[in-house]
């Protein structure tokens, strides 16, 4: 691995490299290992999460070596430098038309592809549901057991090669039209209700305590979150801007979609 990590550097300061096949080879190995989840753009140890800089550089220098062509599937006929990843019977994946799933993005068994998008170096880890008009980003990372509802938006990155992925742990909901994106973390177990945005600048405010407790871009473990706004002061006058809240916990006892029901019941009989 530490050949290939050095091989893919040298290459990305010195693009002539593509010319021989020993360094073309090492950028297709990288986008093998990604496709097949040997190799992942972001990894956890126990110090948190880390982003694998190399791996985006290999993806961006594919396109280099990548050649545009024509790509059918079925009737539909694609133009691109990436192939569509198949063999889904044996990967164990149900992909249901017209889903897509780029080469050199990482689909668990057990994932369901209802008509959706998952962009290169993506990984979908087992048992999640990415649903109807979907779109998982390059390089984001989702965990397993993961919701995510239609029309949801997880936003990718590739440059600035320094910049980390959006990390979507295990077991979280995410609610129809939500948009996660600029390296958003949402944590295991949290429940985001439907049409919430959440940025690396997001104010994501906890309310369930006397004091807010205020993150930015990080949601806590078993967050109920709904869409909010707070009051911004601007040279014009106070302007209210979007922002997330955190209602309450995800119960132990029920699953996902009942907790965030049962927190907005609560929620508004408050009012």
């Amino acid at each position: 691995m530490d050949e290939l990590t050095r091989k893919i550097d040298m290459i990305w300061d010195d693009r002539s490299l593509l010319n021989y096949m020993e360094y073309k080879s090492a950028v297709m190995r990288s986008i093998d290992g990604l496709n097949n989840g040997t190799l992942r753009v972001a990894e956890r140890d126990e110090t948190g999460w880390h982003t694998n800089q190399w791996l985006k550089k290999a993806i961006l220098l594919y396109f280099s070596v990548a050649e545009l062509k024509t790509i059918n599937a079925g009737d539909i006929t694609y133009y691109d430098r990436i192939p569509l990843k198949s063999n889904y019977d044996e990967l164990n994946v149900r992909s249901v038309p017209p889903a897509s799933a780029r080469y050199g993005s990482y689909i668990a068994p057990d994932v369901i592809l209802m008509p959706s998008f998952v962009n290169i170096g993506a990984y979908v880890d087992s048992g999640t549901m990415v649903d109807t008009f979907a779109t998982v980003g390059s390089c984001a990372q989702i965990g397993r057991n993961v919701h995510l509802s239609g029309g949801v938006g997880i936003g990718g990155v590739l440059e600035p090669i320094q910049n980390n992925p959006v990390i979507i742990e295990d077991n979280c909901f995410i609610g129809s039209r939500c948009v996660i994106v600029e390296g958003a973390y949402i944590d295991c177990n949290a429940v985001i209700a439907a049409n919430t945005v959440i940025t690396a600048s997001t104010h994501i405010i906890d309310v369930t305590s006397a004091e807010a407790v205020v993150y930015k871009g990080y949601v806590p473990p078993d967050s109920l979150v709904i869409p909010g706004n707070r009051t911004k002061q601007f040279a014009a006058g106070d302007y209210q801007v979007p922002c997330a809240l955190i209602i309450g916990k995800r119960s132990n006892t029920t699953d996902k979609k009942t907790s965030l029901n049962d927190a907005l019941r609560l929620f508004d009989n408050d009012k």
